[in-house]
């Protein structure tokens, strides 16, 4: 089954794009374990949308790209200790963290209308 991102700039929605710094040796644990967190843990969280995640192609970087219903949702997940305990596994290999919340203000692409986000 193929999952894609659905971005769309009318839907209000808490957009968190993390950057992990990681040792090139270690960007395919991070990888596997983000990605069975988010099975295990993370989708199973009220307000959960997506995640998605990306290796640089030079093994320094591995970036989350994930939605939640609200920012609320996001900062409720953040206070699950069944969620710390992932996010503080990803942590320990990870050279660096840095996690931001985002708002979809555009997007764009073949066969969709674009523009800016509506409030």
């Amino acid at each position: 089954m193929t999952v894609t991102a659905q971005i769309d700039s009318t839907r209000p929605v808490a957009t968190l794009i993390n950057v992990f710094t990681v040792p090139p040796d270690r960007q395919d644990e991070l990888v596997t374990l983000l990605a069975r967190a988010t099975e295990e843990t993370m989708k199973h969280q009220p307000g959960f949308i997506c995640a998605n995640f990306h290796a640089s192609k030079d093994g320094l970087r591995v970036l989350n790209y994930a939605q939640w219903e609200s920012e609320e949702h996001y900062r409720a997940m953040l206070a699950n200790p069944e969620a710390r305990v992932h996010m503080d596994e990803a942590a320990k290999i990870a050279t660096d963290v840095q996690p931001r919340l985002f708002q979809v203000c555009s997007t764009h692409g073949t066969g969709t209308p674009a523009g800016p986000r509506r409030p």
